[in-house]
């Protein structure tokens, strides 16, 4: 059987994985707080007919020998946390970290995941809580009767209460980092479950140290650039069809032995 067709078959499938990953970047283009993806590429073991340095006679060695590659696999998928743009809105509740940081979601079951999407609601209970419900794991309760939330560059939260002429202080909303921020696992949603390859998640006072600012009434948009992405699924379109010409090409040659030996 030709090789060339088992090594051509593994450069398409790494392609169709790489296409699958840029239609996931332009889908979510206009995600809050989405990070896109890239492909890692590896090229897989290689069969060696003849040990580079072996002794061609006494006095020679092969200065090459014969290595013959078995194509091409995914090793992985990386998440890219640069910033996206950002985008000014008349939310109150819109919240964006300028800079490094998570915020953190408490999950129904108790677990603490970690998101960059600072589009908060209230819910029924006037917690502030995320697009699907679930709270910050700062349990913020803003008070009924409150008429306007400020968010500080520090997380400070403080409400203005009808009747009152000082603002009353609600809490603090505390950012986390990671060694590795591309090792989290993404769960959908917008957020992210930390893993062995993350580390540990360090909390910490937005503006301070390492940690992003917080900017209200701001939204940080996709990192996604429909540019980069549509030059990359142009360059994927040709690695595919190169890839599927040598299928047709191996194809061609079995036929003519077939045809003619």
């Amino acid at each position: 059987m030709n090789a060339a067709l088992w090594v051509s078959k593994t450069g398409l499938a790494a392609q169709d994985m790489r296409m699958t990953t840029i239609s996931n970047n332009l889908a979510n283009v206009s995600t809050v707080g989405f990070k896109k993806d890239r492909v890692v590429f590896e090229d897989l073991f290689y069969q060696v007919q003849r040990q580079p340095g072996t002794q061609a006679d006494e006095l020679n060695q092969v200065p090459s020998g014969i290595q013959v590659g078995t194509g091409v696999r995914i090793n992985g998928t990386q998440k890219i946390f640069t910033e996206g743009t950002f985008e000014t809105t008349n939310n109150q509740l819109d919240v964006a970290i300028a800079g490094q940081g998570f915020f953190q979601i408490e999950s129904p079951d108790g677990e603490i995941l970690y998101t960059r999407n600072g589009q908060f609601q209230l819910n029924a209970e006037s917690l502030i809580v995320n697009s699907n419900g679930l709270p910050l794991a700062q349990n913020l309760d803003i008070p009924e009767n409150a008429t306007k939330v400020t968010i500080g560059r520090d997380g400070t939260v403080t409400a203005v209460i009808a009747g009152e002429v000082e603002p009353v202080e609600i809490g603090q909303i505390l950012l986390v980092n990671f060694v590795n921020p591309a090792g989290l696992e993404a769960l959908g949603g917008n957020l992210f479950r930390a893993t062995a390859a993350s580390g540990e998640a360090v909390e910490g006072v937005p503006g301070e140290e390492a940690y992003g600012s917080l900017q209200q009434f701001t939204l940080e948009g996709s990192n996604v650039s429909v540019v980069d992405e549509m030059v990359n699924m142009i360059a994927v379109q040709r690695a595919y069809e190169m890839n599927a010409k040598v299928v047709s090409a191996a194809d061609d040659m079995l036929r003519f032995l077939n045809q003619n030996v």
